[in-house]
């Protein structure tokens, strides 16, 4: 088995790309650009923890790690973006926030914990 398939924070990532592929697909308000980075950054979530658990090196898990939590939040301020345009509603900006709030937080914890001395 992969390592990346035993960390749950990778299954919700995976939940959480599945939410944003069904918004931006079954949406055709918005336009390319912001279609097209929302889909890549919730992408690069899941990619980023796939990459990292393939690294031997603590500091290279960790890098990529941080990266999947960078990515999680460039999707909450595209949320953030689509609320304010009224271009998703409220109900669906609270489901997309609250998965990336859990996802950033068990990211931060898989950052931390590599973080320590052996």
């Amino acid at each position: 088995m992969f390592d990346f398939k035993k960390l749950d924070v990778y299954h919700k990532a995976k939940s959480y790309n599945h939410l944003v592929y069904q918004f931006v697909l079954n949406n055709n308000n918005l336009d390319r650009t912001t279609r097209d980075q929302f889909r890549r950054a919730s992408f690069s979530i899941m990619l980023n923890l796939a990459e990292g658990s393939g690294k031997f090196s603590k500091p290279d898990r960790r890098n990529f790690f941080i990266i999947a939590r960078s990515s999680i939040f460039e999707c909450v301020a595209i949320i953030e973006f689509l609320i304010e345009e009224n271009m998703i509603s409220q109900e669906l900006h609270d489901k997309q926030y609250y998965a990336a709030e859990e996802i950033s937080k068990m990211l931060l914890g898989l950052i931390h914990s590599i973080s320590k001395p052996s």
